[in-house]
């Protein structure tokens, strides 16, 4: 999302909440409709950069935790050095460098399961990477790079809350109507300088606030919420490194928050793991929080997904920000104390359009 023709809109979002607008009801098994903040630079690099001339206005100065080698051009340089084709996409490729930095997945989803997750890093800003720093899968060092691939996620689907997101009405939330998604960024003390300490989510259809459900894994206790102990509690039930941990968990996460990140949106297939990690049962796993969603093991592959749904789309809208309480309560019943969903330990904030930022540009 761009502020001015050569200037990426920056989002500071700790003691805020975003809300959006999300139609994911032509999303088969396989897609991801993802919106997400990175913390790319204000100007796409061109002033660190002498050999950058592009600027945010030519879409420079991408990064993400999974310091992505398919990007073109890194820190003002091309990234042809060693660049191999991909093998299943004539549009992409791998070059020696990376492009490293924190992520916040506010939304990534189809119509079948969502997730949000955060990604810190263990540097501030954007990085270029090569070698071991960029954890990469193919020479096994996904757990030594500079950032936490895997991220903090939270699916209730993973989380054994099976009836919660889905196509129909026998969901809570029926993801074959638009619903708006709402993110609340609380910090330790409920101020714009505290600490980052938890990430709630709620989501809305048909005028009603519905909360992010509490996990039902008999190995923990409820969660709804992601938090530092949520994360502890899961990596250990699901037996996955807790690199989000070792790599500054939320606190390393609402700095970079603090600092300001870019809003990016994207659609895309997986060409690397059949999108099987957000909608299915990933190859070789099993026991709590393997299957992720209902899509058989046998789809997603870009192929298929490509030949029979080539007309797949998401749709997002009405992008808002503003304290806590601010960007949703006009649009449902009644106000976002009747739900609990500010912090009980601060004040609640009444809605008041001016005081939440929309943009549409």
């Amino acid at each position: 999302m761009m502020a001015e023709q050569d200037k990426y809109e920056m989002f500071k979002l700790l003691n805020r909440e975003f809300t959006i607008d999300v139609d994911e009801s032509n999303m088969p098994c396989g897609l991801n409709g993802a919106l997400y903040f990175v913390e790319m630079p204000e100007d796409g690099g061109e002033a660190q950069f002498p050999g950058n001339k592009a600027g945010a206005a030519y879409g420079t100065g991408y990064c993400d935790a999974q310091c992505p080698h398919d990007v073109k051009f890194i820190g003002g340089k091309a990234n042809s050095d060693g660049w191999q084709p991909s093998p299943s996409d004539p549009n992409s490729g791998a070059g020696k460098v990376g492009s490293c930095c924190a992520e916040m997945d506010i939304w990534e989803a189809n119509s079948i399961s969502g997730s949000y997750t955060a990604h810190p890093c263990s540097f501030d800003g954007q990085k270029a990477c090569t070698g071991t720093e960029c954890g990469d899968n193919a020479s096994k060092e996904r757990y030594q790079g500079v950032c936490d691939k895997d991220g903090c996620d939270l699916n209730p689907y993973r989380m054994g809350v099976h009836d919660f997101y889905g196509p129909g009405s026998q969901f809570k939330v029926d993801s074959t109507r638009p619903f708006s998604v709402v993110t609340q960024f609380l910090t330790h003390d409920g101020t714009d300088a505290g600490e980052l300490s938890e990430i709630r989510r709620l989501f809305i259809q048909d005028n009603k606030a519905i909360p992010h459900p509490a996990s039902n894994t008999p190995g923990t206790k409820p969660y709804s919420s992601i938090s530092d102990d949520m994360c502890d509690a899961f990596k250990s039930e699901f037996g996955d490194p807790n690199d989000f941990r070792k790599k500054g968990g939320l606190k390393q996460m609402g700095e970079a928050l603090g600092r300001g990140m870019v809003l990016v949106m994207s659609l895309w297939d997986d060409h690397e793991a059949d999108m099987l990690w957000l909608d299915s049962t990933p190859p070789g796993s099993s026991g709590p929080g393997a299957a992720r969603g209902s899509c058989p093991t046998t789809s997603g592959r870009p192929a298929d997904v490509e030949a029979k749904y080539p007309n797949s789309k998401v749709k997002f809208g009405n992008v808002r920000t503003g304290e806590i309480g601010t960007t949703f309560a006009g649009n449902m019943q009644g106000g976002p104390h009747m739900f609990g969903l500010a912090p009980p330990q601060y004040p609640y904030y009444a809605y008041a359009p001016s005081s939440a930022q929309n943009f549409m540009h």
